[in-house]
């Protein structure tokens, strides 16, 4: 019998950065024009936002600016109170932010290049020396709250979500004031203070909204279906600033003559959230579309009823399912805010139209916005790794 003779394994190229560069960048002729023309294209665009950057552009709008970017008309007196509200928010993320990555190594790359660039950009900051102390503070804070994560029982901190409901209460009482404090009313709110405030109480509230309008649509009532359908369709053939404006001005119309006239701040987080809910209770209905009718049918076997069955075994699923498409959502209400600018409400960018009106600013667009645009980007950036480690975390990658 003949045996079959044994071959070397194939020879392989060892992964060198030249190597690499002649597969993937150098591979064919036209494939080298590509690489070299972006190479240059980059180059120059890369060079020109330098020499901009450093001989142009006027950074002082923005040193003579940042509180006002930060906390608009605020009372500078106060100022130690939204410090505070920041501490309770980075020790409630630096622990929740632990829990999720409970399974990861402690000190990864991503991890330490996050940490290490914001102790850089709280160290060259153009703010006074107390701000800063504060700001590395809250670093600080955040990390030892991360670490002291992967110490804690998981069981506790998966009381998180009512802990971080729980201290609502006390960062409204810091911002609003009221109750031993000097009360802020909120025509004096701005910038990102404001920003936050607006998104992080419409995602909380058109969360729920969303997720009964897309129960509503899939009901067997049909009043119900009927209604919920009505109202989805209603809302997502508006546009948004139409929404907005409504709640602005004809929202104080709905209700009785002696009611008090609403804040302005509600009746732009009402137009927010309904205009929000009615998009979110699509993406939550393909979820619902999507959950096997296998789960369904086994469920009313073992004698589920049908809110049980709804609560335990068709909503997480869905819920799972659709993580990216939520994600999405709440990174457009975050950006939605900004329209708000138009109605004279000073988040973001309206204390960025405020400030380009001074004389001595005007012309600074570039400065002002691409300072905007990069608070806006990290906001954004970070609610999009949140919402990837949550889908991990629950081993729903795709």
């Amino acid at each position: 019998m003949e045996t079959t003779p044994v071959l070397p394994p194939p020879a392989t190229e060892s992964p060198t950065p030249w190597n690499w560069a002649r597969k993937n960048l150098f591979s064919t002729w036209y494939n080298s024009i590509l690489t070299i023309v972006c190479l240059i294209v980059a180059f120059q665009t890369i060079k020109g936002i330098i020499l901009w950057a450093t001989t142009k552009a006027q950074w002082r709008v923005l040193e003579a600016n940042l509180p006002l970017f930060f906390a608009g008309r605020f009372p500078s007196e106060s100022y130690w109170r939204l410090w505070i509200v920041a501490g309770i928010i980075a020790l409630l993320g630096g622990l929740t932010w632990g829990n999720i990555q409970r399974e990861e190594r402690l000190w990864n790359p991503p991890t330490l290049i996050l940490l290490g660039a914001a102790v850089v950009g709280a160290v060259i900051s153009p703010i006074d020396q107390t701000s800063r102390f504060y700001l590395l503070g809250i670093i600080i804070a955040t990390a030892a709250s991360y670490v002291a994560a992967r110490q804690i029982n998981p069981k506790i901190l998966g009381w998180m979500p009512a802990i971080w409901a729980l201290s609502f209460p006390v960062i409204l009482w810091l911002i609003k004031g009221g109750l031993g404090l000097t009360e802020v009313s909120t025509n004096d709110w701005g910038g990102l203070v404001l920003t936050l405030f607006l998104a992080i109480i419409s995602i909380v509230l058109s969360f729920p909204l969303g997720v009964l309008l897309a129960l509503g649509r899939q009901s067997s009532l049909p009043v119900v279906k009927l209604l919920s359908t009505l109202y989805i369709e209603i809302v997502r053939g508006l546009p948004l600033i139409g929404i907005l404006f409504l709640g602005q001005v004809m929202l104080q119309l709905f209700l009785p003559p002696e009611y008090p006239k609403l804040d302005r701040v509600i009746r732009a987080i009402a137009g927010l959230t309904l205009f929000s809910a009615a998009y979110l209770a699509e993406n939550v209905r393909g979820g619902l579309q999507a959950v096997p009718r296998g789960q369904i049918e086994a469920a009313r076997a073992i004698g589920l009823n049908t809110p049980l069955l709804t609560i335990l075994i068709v909503l997480p699923q869905a819920l799972r399912i659709v993580i990216p498409a939520i994600g999405g959502q709440f990174i457009g209400l975050f950006m939605d805010t900004s329209l708000l600018a138009l109605f004279g409400m000073l988040e973001l960018i309206g204390i960025s139209r405020a400030v380009l009106a001074n004389p001595s600013y005007i012309g600074r667009y570039a400065e002002v916005y691409i300072f905007v645009g990069i608070i806006y980007w990290v906001f954004c950036y970070s609610m999009s790794q949140a919402g990837r480690k949550i889908e991990r975390s629950l081993e729903k990658s795709h």
